[in-house]
């Protein structure tokens, strides 16, 4: 066992961030990972049981953890982002949970064996999947906007809505059971839902008129928000347990759908403390499962269960909610299939695993076991498949890394068509279509429209692009953009044109300084790059192989070659920035701007004119 529980507690944290790290490093499902990390150095090895170390605080400390995941996950349910698509997503969350939620109860009793009341309680709560599974899912696989939106979109609705229709099958349990049946437990169980809902509303307009009106200086603005979180799921919570569910995504899809800037400005830190919190969490449960409930999962009661969950009750439940949308059967198999369970599964299954055995129900003693195999099998199956999946239904954006390039000028057409060569997806994005008339000229796809604007944020799919160059001629846009956009592609993937020119290259001191990385050389500007390309410079690959390695190319390229850009084998691209070291191996490709056929030959003569020079000096200074 862990020596102490502030040592246990930074365990778990390393244990965390580490299987993300693992999960990325080796492109594997992160949520795989931590499950198994944590029946590692919980019940497998014994090195600790979160749930008896943290003792009455465990559970407070998962509920908190799950409020402001689900916040967080809410809070990017823009309904802008759903137009075309709010039927499939509607129908999905309220008749495909209900079908799922009958075919699981019937599944539950007639396989699993569970009494009827059992059945429906936990055939009511099975209906989520949630953002602490999915949102995982969607980074890694790069699925195509409609099914990865509807997705996001069902997993943090139907939250709430799970735990709530377990809420709500136990109360009709308890009056149909009740010897002196009284419909005031399900009057109160509504009244608390719509309490919830309004609270979660009144809270999230609360906040944003905080906002709006500077009620709250800008380095409060986020700890803020956590205590509200903290404190509308806690007072809907008190009045009837998992009502806090509803009431936190209540408020983060009211705080996301008016339009509120500081709440986008806050939207970055709040994914990382979610990504801290989901990696935590992970690792407590399933640290904290007794070795018991692992045999119990290989028993063929619970296999079946799980099987026919994944197999049959998922697949019928979309199919039949979407009869008569615009999704393509593709799209329909692909929701069909992936439904990973987690966090909410987990914790809210054992209260009622609690509750019910209170109650007299003998069987609710397996609801953990239950629980727990449908979560990891359906997040190891849904894991590793994902990606393979969507390949397959052609619904994935997999592929070689994308560019997105900021500025249409001769230089950025020219390097788009160099990548497209490549097969890698590139866009140019501008807001003159004066500027834009190279790029159709030139067979390059374009977004019209302003980098930075909201309007672009809904309308443009940036899923495809691994990497932004910005390149425009205006070097403080050039360094605004990249640095709103480091949160999103990440500071080793952004770049920018170097602000310095020949002229005066202490004019943009600080615009140097900030944003993403120079790309290429610093003292390569777009006004030379853009001169080269009128000097009919090419684009030119060269292979590094065995017979000719990078050392030997580079002695022999020309100095007024630039190098832009290597290609491995793999299909992975990398660009040459001062900042970042990036040395070609056997087997990749070298693309560089060189000179003309007709420039090299001059440069090669006047080459070896000086060195002949050199050479006849060097002569008539030993003749002396």
């Amino acid at each position: 066992m862990v020596a102490t529980l502030l040592t246990e507690i930074m365990l778990i944290g390393l244990l965390g961030i580490g299987s993300q790290w693992i999960a990325w490093r080796y492109r594997m499902p992160a949520i795989v990972v931590m499950s198994i990390t944590g029946l590692l150095v919980g019940p497998i090895f014994g090195f600790m049981n979160p749930e008896e170390d943290f003792g009455s605080l465990y559970k407070p400390i998962i509920s908190v953890a799950v409020a402001i995941i689900l916040f967080e996950g809410s809070l990017n349910l823009s309904f802008k982002e759903i137009r075309g698509l709010g039927r499939p997503v509607f129908r999905i969350s309220t008749v495909g949970a209900f079908i799922a939620w009958i075919l699981g109860s019937l599944t539950a009793h007639y396989i699993a064996g569970l009494s009827w009341a059992v059945a429906f309680v936990i055939g009511g709560l099975f209906i989520v999947t949630g953002p602490t599974v999915i949102m995982p899912l969607l980074r890694q696989s790069k699925l195509k906007p409609r099914p990865a939106k509807i997705l996001k979109w069902e997993g943090i609705i139907v939250d709430p809505i799970g735990a709530l229709l377990a809420v709500f099958a136990f109360e009709i349990i308890a009056f149909l059971t009740s010897a002196n049946p009284d419909g005031s437990a399900l009057l109160l169980f509504f009244a608390a839902s719509v309490f919830a809902a309004i609270l979660g509303w009144a809270c999230g307009r609360g906040m944003g008129w905080m906002f709006e009106t500077g009620n709250i200086p800008e380095f409060l603005k986020s700890p803020a928000i956590f205590i509200v979180v903290i404190f509308c799921f806690t007072l809907a919570d008190e009045v009837m347990h998992e009502t806090g569910l509803l009431a936190v995504t209540a408020m983060g899809m009211t705080l996301a759908n008016i339009g509120i800037s500081s709440v986008a400005d806050m939207r970055h830190f709040k994914e990382n403390i979610s990504i801290l919190l989901i990696s935590a969490i992970f690792i407590m449960l399933t640290a904290s499962l007794q070795v018991e409930t692992l045999l119990q999962v290989f028993d063929p009661h619970i296999i079946g269960y799980v099987i026919l969950m994944m197999f049959v009750v998922r697949p019928i439940s979309i199919f039949l909610s979407t009869f008569g949308t615009d999704l393509s059967l593709n799209e329909k198999l692909l929701l069909g299939w992936i439904a990973p369970r987690g966090i909410v599964a987990l914790t809210v299954s054992s209260y009622f695993a609690s509750i019910l055995g209170e109650a007299g129900y003998e069987d609710a003693s397996i609801i953990t076991t239950l629980t727990f195999a449908l979560v990891f099998f359906t997040v190891v199956a849904h894991g590793f498949t994902i990606r393979w999946t969507a390949r397959k239904l052609h619904l994935s954006m997999e592929g070689r890394p994308g560019t997105l390039i900021v500025g249409s000028n001769k230089f950025t057409i020219n390097l788009a068509k160099s990548l497209k060569k490549q097969k890698a997806p590139v866009i140019i994005v501008d807001s003159s279509w004066e500027r834009l008339k190279l790029a159709r000229e030139a067979g390059i796809a374009f977004y019209h429209g302003e980098m930075l604007s909201e309007q672009t944020e809904y309308h443009l799919d940036t899923i495809p692009y691994d990497y932004l160059i910005a390149a425009t001629d205006f070097h403080s846009y050039n360094a605004l953009v990249c640095t709103t956009f480091i949160p999103e592609y990440g500071r080793t993937n952004v770049f920018k044109i170097s602000p310095y020119n020949l002229v005066d290259s202490d004019v943009n001191s600080t615009v140097d300084k900030v944003g993403g990385r120079i790309l290429f050389k610093e003292d390569v500007s777009k006004e030379e790059l853009t001169n080269k390309i009128s000097s009919h410079y090419k684009f030119r690959q060269t292979a590094i192989t065995d017979q000719y390695r990078y050392k030997q190319y580079l002695e022999e390229k020309e100095d007024e070659s630039i190098l832009l850009y290597i290609i491995k084998p793999s299909g992975q691209i990398k660009f040459y920035s001062e900042e970042m070291r990036v040395t070609p191996e056997n087997g990749d490709t070298v693309v560089s701007l060189t000179p003309p056929v007709k420039e090299i030959k001059k440069i090669r003569e006047r080459i070896e004119n000086q060195r002949n020079e050199n050479e006849n000096g060097n002569g008539n200074e030993s003749e002396k």
